[in-house]
C-alpha cells in the first residue's frame, strides 16, 4: 500500500489560503487583546483532545517560546483542578474544549456563555475562529500523517 499524501502538498493553494485565515485570526487576537501564550495553551489542549502528536510538537514549542512555563505545560490536561491557570486562559481552555468535544447542545451553550462572559464578546469570537482552525490543523496533519520531528 502506498503513502498517504501529505495533503498541505498535494493542494499547496488551499494549504497557503489556511495560512492566511491562521494570519488573520492571529492579528485579531492581538487586536483583542488574547495574549499568544493563551491562544497556544488552547492550541495545545486541542490537539491533546484530537491525538495530533505532530500539532502537539509544533504548539507545545510555540508555547514556550510565548513565556508558557514547563510545568504548566504538563498541568494542561488537568488545568481544571490545577491553580496554574488564570480565568482568561480557563475560560480558552474551556470553549476550545467545547468545540472540539461537541458536547450535547445544553452544555455546549453553557459552557460557550461561561467563557464569553470571562473572556468578552471580541476575544471570544477570535479565539472561536481558533479552536476551530486548530481543530481543521489537527485533522489535516492526522490524515497526512505529519511526522513528528526526532527529538535528537
Amino acid at each position: 500500500m502506498s503513502s498517504l499524501p501529505f495533503l498541505d502538498r498535494s493542494h499547496p493553494q488551499a494549504w497557503q489560503q489556511l495560512g492566511q485565515v491562521a494570519a488573520g485570526i492571529g492579528e485579531a487576537a492581538g487586536r483583542a487583546g488574547v495574549a499568544r501564550s493563551t491562544t497556544e495553551l488552547m492550541n495545545l489542549r486541542i490537539s491533546q483532545l484530537n491525538g495530533c502528536a505532530f500539532c502537539l510538537h509544533v504548539h507545545s514549542r510555540k508555547a514556550l517560546r510565548a513565556g508558557v512555563a514547563q510545568d504548566r505545560l504538563a498541568q494542561l490536561p488537568v488545568w481544571r483542578d490545577s491553580p496554574s491557570f488564570d480565568a482568561v486562559e480557563r475560560a480558552a481552555l474551556l470553549l476550545g474544549e467545547t468545540l472540539t468535544l461537541l458536547p450535547e447542545p445544553a452544555v455546549r451553550d453553557r459552557d460557550l456563555m461561561l467563557a464569553r462572559d470571562v473572556l468578552g464578546e471580541e476575544a471570544f469570537a477570535v479565539l472561536e475562529w481558533a479552536a476551530i482552525l486548530m481543530n481543521t490543523y489537527n485533522r489535516l496533519s492526522i490524515a497526512s500523517h505529519h511526522p513528528v520531528p526526532d527529538p535528537s
